[in-house]
């Protein structure tokens, strides 16, 4: 049963396209000769200035935030075009864009050596401060729009119109937002400009290591021979690189690029590959140790440690990939597809012996945060690792044009993620400001009654809006600074009321109308891109119900808990995906009635919902559709098939 007889495995320079076309941070001009050696030169200068600021300076946050972002936003004007097309033209710098970058970086470097004078003053701003003020917000808002998108332009501005509306004057709300460590250069670009920068550099350079391409041969080995194996690869290879990749669209298209052709290959309709990738590819951000940028954030804005943060995430991010992981199964059962040639497949303990190594940056990250050093410190421990690893092997070294180029990736990449958080520092400003965020709590209160549940299910939608348009990391400082005290008000553990708008801003990057890693995905496979963002929310299901979960039952996040009940959890909710699968994907041990289907389903939630009852009659369903599965294909068998055709009873 095959779509496509060929496989075409997308070029680097297809691959680099796509990205620009789905991903506006991807979306950079062109150079070569000598303005690509100045603009090298001026990314190696940020580099050097960032790990000078976190390894040896002490400098005030007011000093290292706004030079950190005046310097971002010169480079930001120097790569983004004012709009798509003009990437194309090489070499080519408008004459505005220069003065927009000088002006820009201007107006933070004037905060930046003026901020103690500024400081005294308070509130009492000079026409000077102010000007220069209004032009740095409004610098920054254009490069943001470059870079991310309107649509967090517009949520910014709404909050920005009602502070005026609410009777705030001009100077008021400038010193707010430019001035003051409230605003946009608050605890979203602190927390940039101290960790996440450098966990960027880091994934920049893993990827030159060559660590995607052995992940992809990793889930080769262990699940390429199975039964739909190219899928069931795509998972486990999208889990692995989530480890260090925080963006749903560059993972969706740097594995997608190799797993979506070999899945349509194998038997997989368009859609259902493209939406395997993208599902899986999205739950990257949610992959422990570094699960994208939000999760510093979440450190800094709940006082949690972030190792206590990445802990208590692995299993949530287990469950979710598990799910996915059943969903694939069933469905290669369904349509009888097969694995790979175990001859293709590369064996697991050779390939281990000679490439595990890549594994020993990660190992080290880990290592040294469990140990107690900080995030920023093992980051730049497994830098140094990841560089000195890469030389252990001819195909894995760095050369000095992929060590310049892992650094410049690193920097264009960090322009995106500062952009969306020093705008999502406006909106903080702005509720820290006119006490929005307590009228809000009490409206939204209103409005659910009281109901957790039902305020839960606001949060969700809200966050989903939100996500359509804006990147995770702002949408979960929106929410996190919106929504979730409303859920802590009700009695839910700090850390879970975080890790839920934390999840529904991912699952955004794949729900429509707006799903841009499924958008992504479908270019790839040439399919439907709203069938692929539906079969995308069908996949990833379950990133829709775990954080309820652990929501009602903080023990999913080994808040307050015995091992017996992480036991329980895992057992009921793996039984509880289980049944949600075959439900959803009518295939079990061979077709699901309709009858059977609604018990699975049933057996399905009812396991996952937390509590005694609903779990032993959960259990109950799944059993009872288990047997009947048994039953009706012995019944099957005896009645018309010869002992011959026992293999295409079970689809293998």
């Amino acid at each position: 049963m095959t779509h496509d007889k060929s496989i075409h495995i997308m070029t680097e320079a297809e691959t680099e396209e796509l990205i620009a076309q789905f991903d506006r941070e991807s979306n950079i001009r062109r150079f070569t000769g000598l303005p690509n050696y100045l603009v090298k030169g001026l990314l190696l200068l940020f580099t050097l200035y960032v790990f000078w600021v976190t390894l040896f300076a002490n400098l005030p946050e007011q000093i290292r935030r706004s030079v950190f972002l005046g310097i971002l936003v010169f480079i930001g004007y120097l790569l983004y075009p004012v709009k798509r097309g003009l990437r194309k033209r090489v070499n080519h710098i408008p004459w505005y864009d220069l003065v927009l970058g000088i002006a820009g970086a201007v107006a933070f470097f004037y905060y930046a050596v003026n901020f103690r004078v500024i400081i005294a003053r308070a509130v009492l701003l000079l026409p000077l401060d102010i000007v220069m003020g209004i032009m740095g917000i409004i610098i920054l808002a254009e490069l943001c729009r470059r870079v991310v998108g309107i649509p967090i332009l517009v949520v910014a501005a709404g909050f920005v119109t009602y502070a005026f509306a609410a009777g705030f004057s001009l100077r008021r709300v400038i010193h707010q937002l430019f001035y003051t460590t409230d605003g946009i250069i608050g605890t979203p670009i602190g927390v940039c400009s101290t960790f996440i920068v450098l966990f960027i550099f880091l994934a920049s350079f893993l990827e030159k290591s060559g660590i995607a391409t052995f992940f992809i041969d990793l889930a080769n080995s262990v699940a390429g021979f199975a039964s739909g194996g190219p899928a069931k690869v795509a998972v486990i290879a999208s889990a692995l690189e989530g480890m260090y990749s925080g963006s749903s669209v560059a993972n969706t298209v740097g594995s997608g690029s190799v797993t979506i052709p070999v899945m349509k290959k194998t038997g997989y309709k368009p859609e259902f590959a493209a939406a395997v990738e993208a599902a899986a590819s999205t739950g990257g951000q949610i992959m422990p140790p570094i699960m994208g940028a939000a999760a510093f954030l979440m450190s800094e804005l709940t006082n949690i440690p972030y190792p206590v943060i990445a802990v208590s995430a692995i299993l949530p991010a287990a469950l979710y990939f598990t799910g996915i992981f059943l969903m694939i199964h069933f469905e290669a059962k369904k349509l009888g597809l097969k694995g790979l040639p175990r001859e293709s497949i590369p064996h697991f303990g050779r390939l281990l012996f000679v490439k595990g190594y890549l594994f020993l940056p990660v190992l080290i990250l880990v290592g040294f945060m469990t140990l107690g050093f900080t995030p920023a410190y093992a980051a730049c421990l497994a830098i140094l690792a990841s560089i000195i690893v890469s030389f252990f092997r001819r195909d894995t070294r760095l050369t000095p044009a992929s060590f310049v180029d892992a650094l410049g990736n690193g920097t264009r990449n960090t322009v995106g993620v500062a952009m969306a958080c020093a705008i999502a520092g406006v909106v903080v400003g702005i509720v820290s400001l006119t006490g929005l965020g307590q009228v809000l709590i009490s409206l939204l209160l209103t409005v659910a009654n009281n109901s957790l549940f039902f305020a839960l299910v606001l949060t969700m939608i809200a966050c989903l809006i939100l996500g359509m348009g804006i990147p995770t990391t702002a949408n979960y400082v929106i929410m996190a600074t919106i929504t979730a005290p409303i859920v802590i008000r009700m009695g839910v553990p700090v850390l879970a009321a975080h890790m839920f708008v934390f999840y529904f801003g991912i699952v955004a990057d794949i729900t429509p109308p707006v799903a841009l890693a499924a958008y992504a995905g479908a270019a790839i496979a040439k399919a439907n891109p709203i069938k692929t963002g539906v079969t995308a929310t069908r996949l990833a299901i379950t990133a829709f119900i775990i954080p309820y979960i652990f929501v009602f039952s903080p023990s999913m996040l080994f808040i307050d808990t015995t091992p017996l009940e992480v036991i329980r959890i895992v057992v009921t909710s793996c039984f509880g995906m289980l049944g949600l699968s075959v439900g959803l994907e009518g295939y079990m041990l061979r077709k699901v009635i309709v009858p059977e289907r609604i018990m699975a389903i049933a057996g399905g939630l009812l396991l996952i919902e937390p509590g005694l009852t609903s779990d032993l009659i959960g259990l109950v369903l799944i059993i009872v559709v288990g047997v009947l599965q048994i039953a009706g294909g012995k019944v099957k068998k005896e009645k018309s098939l010869p002992a011959d055709t026992d293999q295409k009873i079970d689809g293998r």
